[in-house]
């Protein structure tokens, strides 16, 4: 039992980042609650680092530092390791590949792939290597190499370019659903716009898209696509100053000049928008074709929307039925919700102008829902919650509550047998994962974990996320558990570690632990190292300055940053800033929650814009941050959910959500 116990926590400490290795004496007092209450032998582990292992961590460091004759010096020792052998001889391969003056070394790549046949690393580079080849001009190779388990869009595009500069075939709609804003995709979108198989009307699409989104480096590259030297001064005129470019303009009479104009006066959204909305239809109205003044009227429909103003319908209504994207067709229905009183025919108009894929998401087919109940069409809207009721997602639980039906929880699978669970274990994939794991290398474990779960039944992925469970990494058993089709284990899918630690601090101060947990989920998947692309960290991802603030509120006065991934710190300040959030925030949790993500004071302007009172599903579906609008819909459904598991009571969504009102005060004391 001593021994297991140390396991346990040798693992979290790996997991933790400290790269501990136990070595001297672990006694009770050091194992928990659970062991302090049997007699437990003091023992002595003495560790003895495995050498082959040490060259394996030496050489990822020397491939990190780009110290590459030491990796290649590393690579026949690190090549001895058990489970990890081959990842040195990767990065040294990897370099040679990416390296222009190296010739590429055909023989080794080969040799690597038959080695590692049917493993993560000799797909992965399989990938790099048909990148290197498009890049090289060796064409005849990608297409050879591919296709590939794990691909990318690097890959994708290598392979569509290499295919083209062979001759073959190429359609120019596959090639645009295909980009991405990567350098392989560039190369190929210039290429084909060059033998024009992409053509004006895909690039002006792409264009307005990305403009939409305010990356306006990527947007002057496609521009650069289809304008020539003069017309691409007149475009960083206008994205400089559009008012005063048009100025200078007349009516425009080329297919290039209408495109430029109709950009400028989409620009003219970031401006006030009523004094040039009455511009436009004095002075360039008439100029240009309806269905490119249509789409400059759903541009500054967008920028309302997302600036919270309740009078985006207006210009959306002038919009008419012109194609959207699929992220301005939804702010057109967002912006229909925010309406005091709601015009539930509109919502349903709006809702009918996206294409029938975007519909078929479980948001627009409970809204519209939604929009036939309120128009009277009460047998309609069941067919639409019904296909729905059985999503376990935000949407699911929602239609679930329509219907007047409890929220479901799936009847429990049979336990993973010992035999399924040895089957796991016995993995060489998941074997791989836990060793990069227990070395703290989440970015080699993470994709070798997923890489090896493709293909699995059903049940076999259950025994992979039970493994998971066993060896506490916490986020493969969600993310595992969530792959499996036709069976779904909650208590996997819904885990709830750390004994009940969490769900203590919590009740503390008042909170309520079901929603604690369903932040926790979707914050960090219970990894207690876990750290943001933002520098928020630990269970609850509290960023530096905040952690150091409620530290100092609570008078936590041995704080240090050193210490905010540690379990019980990292949970106490997270609590008791979410307590905080919460008090600040008259108590609802859908405010609270935003205001966890994007900061209390953004949920304060928020509400501030309200017209009225309104559910707070149509508040938490309106909030402008993709991001927190996402984040507040998991952990909402997700409180739900661990609620229901706590307590074996039914739980309603809507009573959570309850009714965000009006409320002008925007101040705010919290970070």
């Amino acid at each position: 039992m001593v021994f297991k116990q140390c396991q346990r926590y040798q693992k979290l400490w790996w997991r933790a980042g400290l790269g501990l290795l136990l070595a001297g004496v672990l006694g009770s007092a050091g194992l928990g609650p659970a062991a302090a209450q049997e007699d437990v032998e003091v023992i002595n582990i003495t560790i003895r680092p495995d050498p082959s292992l040490q060259a394996v961590i030496q050489a990822r460091e020397a491939m990190q530092r780009k110290r590459w004759d030491e990796l290649e010096a590393l690579v026949p020792q690190a090549s001895q390791a058990p489970l990890l052998g081959s990842y040195a001889e990767y990065w040294l391969l990897r370099r040679d590949l990416t390296n222009p003056a190296t010739p590429v070394p055909t023989q080794r790549l080969e040799r690597f792939m038959a080695t590692n046949e049917d493993a993560y690393l000799a797909d992965r580079i399989r990938s790099d290597w048909i990148v290197a080849a498009a890049r090289s001009g060796d064409y005849a190779k990608a297409v050879e190499l591919a296709p590939v388990v794990a691909n990318n869009s690097q890959v994708d595009c290598a392979v569509l370019l290499s295919r083209h500069m062979l001759g073959e075939r190429v359609n120019g709609q596959v090639a645009v659903d295909t980009f991405e804003p990567v350098s392989l995709c560039w190369m190929m979108l210039d290429e084909l716009v060059d033998k024009n198989i992409v053509g004006w009307k895909q690039l002006e699409t792409m264009l307005r898209a990305t403009l939409e989104t305010s990356k306006t480096g990527n947007a002057r590259r496609l521009a650069a696509l289809m304008f020539d030297a003069g017309q691409m001064k007149s475009y960083a005129a206008f994205m400089k100053n559009p008012r005063q470019w048009l100025a200078g303009q007349q009516a425009p009479k080329t297919t290039a000049d209408i495109a430029l104009v109709t950009l400028a006066l989409s620009r003219l959204a970031r401006n006030d928008r009523d004094v040039e909305t009455a511009y436009i239809q004095n002075n360039w109205a008439s100029s240009i074709p309806k269905a490119d003044l249509e789409w400059v009227w759903g541009q500054f429909g967008l920028i309302a929307a997302l600036n919270v103003e309740p009078n985006a319908v207006q210009w959306y209504r002038r919009s008419g039925n012109i194609p959207k994207t699929d992220y301005n067709h939804a702010w057109e229905v967002r912006s229909e919700l925010r309406q005091a009183p709601i015009d539930w025919v509109q919502v349903s108009r709006a809702i009918q102008k996206m294409t029938p894929r975007q519909q078929a998401e479980p948001v627009w087919v409970y809204w519209y829902g939604r929009s036939l109940a309120a128009q009277g069409n009460d047998a309609a809207a069941r067919q639409y919650y019904q296909s729905i009721q059985n999503d376990y997602s935000f949407y699911g639980q929602l239609a679930n509550e329509e219907l007047g039906q409890p929220i479901p929880i799936p009847p429990a699978p049979a336990p993973v047998t010992p035999q399924e669970l040895a089957e796991a274990r016995a993995n060489p994939g998941l074997q791989r994962g836990i060793k990069l794991f227990d070395l703290g290398w989440r970015a080699e474990a993470v994709p070798e974990w997923n890489f090896t779960l493709r293909g699995m039944t059903d049940r076999q992925l259950l025994a992979a996320a039970e493994l998971a469970r066993e060896e506490q990494i916490f986020d493969r058993v969600v993310n595992t558990s969530l792959r499996t089709s036709s069976i779904a284990d909650f208590s996997q899918r819904f885990v709830a570690p750390f004994e009940g630690r969490v769900s203590a601090k919590a009740r503390e101060i008042n909170l309520d632990p079901a929603w604690v947990y369903g932040l926790i989920r979707q914050e960090s998947r219970f990894i207690t190292d876990a750290r943001s692309r933002v520098g928020a960290s630990g269970l609850m991802q509290l960023m530096p300055a905040t952690a150091r603030w409620v530290a100092r509120k609570i008078g936590m006065s041995d704080f240090n940053p050193s210490m905010v991934n540690d379990f019980d710190v990292n949970t106490i300040l997270g609590t008791q800033y979410l307590k905080m959030v919460l008090d600040d925030l008259d108590g609802s949790q859908v405010l609270a929650t935003a205001g966890y993500n994007a900061g209390p004071g953004r949920s304060k302007q928020w509400r501030a814009k309200l017209l009225g009172p309104v559910e707070g599903a149509v508040f938490t579906e309106t909030i402008p941050f993709t991001e927190t609008r996402l984040y507040v819909k998991h952990v909402l459904s997700n409180a739900v959910y661990y609620a229901m598991l706590f307590s074996g009571q039914p739980q309603s969504l809507k009573a959570r959500l309850d009714t965000i009102s009006p409320n002008r005060s925007r101040r705010t004391n919290l970070p």
